[in-house]
């Protein structure tokens, strides 16, 4: 009754492709013979002629999925006749009795009572329902799936179906990956399962589906004999897994069972459960370690490729021989990190090199539960600087396009280091620094996700962490730049511990230090209070770029960029409006403000609409305009 731990012979010929049809035929013919030996054992029964001697009935034939039936789910003589006899009806056009468990004792040979209790096969694995009324004279129904099974025809039950998918396995691996195939491979094959109260082994890959865990797991259910089928936890239940099981015997499938979001002793509890059902190869997949009580678990770590296996890969998806420069190629594979099925997607939707970079940022776009995902649509045009501070940000931008020449091939990358470009922008309100991250942004053809630190922050001890660890886990996958405006909220500097609210901030801190230090993508902080960061983060900080107040001359280049082509403008001064001491923020404010006044008005945007949006925005700033910034707009 309970099915070896590891590959079951399979239905069909699996070792001998070209016999499939024959086979089929062979199997049907062979099935058919046997639905009319009970036949003919019934018949004499109803002649009164006694059943024969237990053993007598002929033996199954060797290859067929009657043989494999009654081989993999441990099927007495007895209750295989018991099958057969329920089939009867549903696959011989001949008039048979009604297939009732007390006929089964009375006509066929070597009868007993266990072969309907619900532990055996026969009601374990669903292969046969008595129907309605008293057990002996319940009319005995086969399930649709073990009909299909027998006349060796490939069908999953829909209640499985619904659940569980098939992974294929990958005709290569990546070496790190490769390795940790033959490691699981090696683990499953010294394992051992039975359906019985004793704890049970498991193997956990500690990783996830997008480090390429589904890939991993069917390359080393390949090295077994098995195929791989995939359920996430949720979706799991005793009597599911058992439909599954009953299936995977018969086809040598291992089960790879999505732990994600598994937390909570009732939930630990009920993965255990599953784990103790099962008899079939068995993987566990959590980036975490598992608990499971009474259950001994054996773990293996799984990391995505790094960036010289990336490379590597993505070369091979784009059909670029091995030695071929690619600058390109190892620009994205340092960029973007993703597992193996983005980066194949990556590389079959761009075709080319070239195209590569925006195909592995769209593989990796997703969802930012933390923030909002911003479409960047400015250029270096729209930034209005002195030349160093512009000088800064293009060097910054060069940083992230040569981190693969730089830090790989020339060796510079610091042992237990990120390798990512960390930027702090600071300086008065409205000086451009959002703007900047933008144009950063856009430049290197990036998205832009800005933090929300109010969905970031959590007054739960480890939430914020734990949201933190999400965040940029999200922005390394998707190579997006992540934004941290008004940083000073969340990077301010560390106190003195008077209490538990200190300590805990502290932690909070460090935990951001920690994170800051082995980031592998582009971050940006901006705040207004420079002084307000902690000096254990300015350390850590590639660039540290202050954004002055604008002076006349820059003030003039604002006020000239601030209206689009199509709006309608008048004759502006633009020397006269640079007399404002205004930043850039403002500008755009009052420069918006006066179209809207002229749209009004039924005119072009004049003087005198913009020195009334000045006097609004400053008013809003509460402070007034003086005489000698207005002097000669009207």
């Amino acid at each position: 009754m309970n099915a070896p731990f590891g590959p079951a012979p399979a239905i069909g010929p699996a070792d001998d492709p070209d016999a499939g049809p024959d086979w089929a035929e062979e199997n049907q013919l062979a099935l058919m013979a046997a639905v009319r030996r009970v036949g003919q054992r019934l018949a004499e029964h109803a002649a009164g002629r006694p059943p024969g001697e237990p053993g007598l009935t002929e033996a199954d034939t060797p290859g067929t999925a009657l043989e494999a039936v009654r081989t993999v789910f441990g099927l007495s003589a007895f209750e295989r006749d018991v099958l057969l006899m329920s089939i009867a009806p549903e696959l011989d056009g001949g008039a048979h009795p009604a297939p009732s468990f007390g006929l089964a004792l009375a006509a066929l040979p070597g009868p007993h009572w266990t072969a309907l209790q619900p532990s055996s096969p026969l009601r374990w694995w669903r292969l046969v329902e008595p129907g309605p009324g008293p057990l002996v004279e319940a009319v005995l129904r086969p399930d649709e799936w073990i009909l299909h099974a027998l006349a060796g025809a490939g069908y999953r039950d829909e209640r499985v179906a619904a659940r569980v998918q098939d992974v294929a396995a990958p005709e290569e691996l990546v070496p790190s990956q490769a390795a940790v195939a033959a490691a699981l491979a090696e683990l499953l094959a010294s394992s051992g399962a039975t359906r019985d109260a004793s704890p049970v082994g498991a193997v956990q890959l500690c990783g996830s589906l997008a480090d390429g865990a589904a890939e991993v797991a069917a390359a080393a259910a390949a090295r077994l004999g098995c195929t791989l089928a995939t359920a996430h936890a949720a979706d799991l239940d005793p009597a599911l897994l058992r439909l599954w099981q009953r299936e995977a015997l018969l086809g040598r499938q291992a089960l790879l069972i999505d732990c994600e979001g598994v937390a909570g002793p009732a939930a630990l509890r009920a993965l255990g459960a599953l784990v103790r059902e099962c008899c079939t190869p068995l993987l566990l997949l959590a980036e975490a370690p598992l608990s499971l009580p009474g259950i001994s678990v054996a773990r293996i770590d799984l990391a995505r490729p790094g960036p010289e296996e990336r490379a590597v890969l993505l070369r091979a998806a784009l059909g670029l021989d091995a030695e071929e420069p690619a600058p390109a190629v190892d620009e994205a594979a340092v960029h973007f990190d993703l597992g193996p099925a983005s980066l194949r997607a990556a590389a079959a939707a761009a075709g080319t090199p070239d195209r590569l970079w925006a195909a592995c940022r769209d593989a990796g776009r997703t969802a930012f539960p933390h923030g909002t995902r911003l479409r960047p649509a400015a250029d270096w045009n729209a930034l209005v600087l002195p030349a160093a501070q512009e000088a800064a940000l293009r060097e910054l931008a060069a940083e992230v396009r040569h981190r693969g020449l730089v830090h790989g091939a020339w060796g510079f990358r610091a042992a237990g280091r990120g390798g990512g470009v960390t930027a702090l922008l600071h300086g008065p309100s409205g000086t451009g620094k959002t703007l900047a991250a933008e144009v950063l942004a856009g430049a290197l053809g990036l998205d832009l996700w800005s933090v929300d630190l109010s969905a970031l922050v959590s007054k739960y001890i480890g939430e914020t962490e734990k949201n933190l660890r999400a965040a940029f886990e999200a922005a390394e996958a998707s190579g997006a730049v992540l934004l941290f405006d008004e940083a000073d909220a969340l990077f301010g500097r560390r106190s003195e511990v008077k209490d538990s609210h200190d300590r805990y901030a502290n932690q909070q801190a460090s935990y951001l230090l920690q994170r800051m230090e082995s980031f592998r993508g582009l971050a940006v902080l901006t705040t207004n209070f420079r002084e307000a960061i902690d000096n254990a983060f300015l350390r850590r900080l590639r660039f540290v770029i202050g954004f002055p107040h604008p002076g006349p001359a820059e003030r003039e280049r604002l006020w000239r960029g601030a209206f689009p082509p199509a709006a309608p403008v008048g004759a502006l001064d633009f020397a006269r409006l640079a007399q404002a001491n205004l930043a850039g923020g403002h500008i755009r404010n009052i420069a918006l403000a006066a179209a809207f006044l002229a749209a009004e008005d039924g005119t072009p945007i004049g003087m005198a609409h913009l020195l009334r949006a000045a006097r609004r925005e400053c008013a809003k700033l509460e402070r007034p305009l003086t005489p000698a910034e207005v002097a000669g707009w009207l």
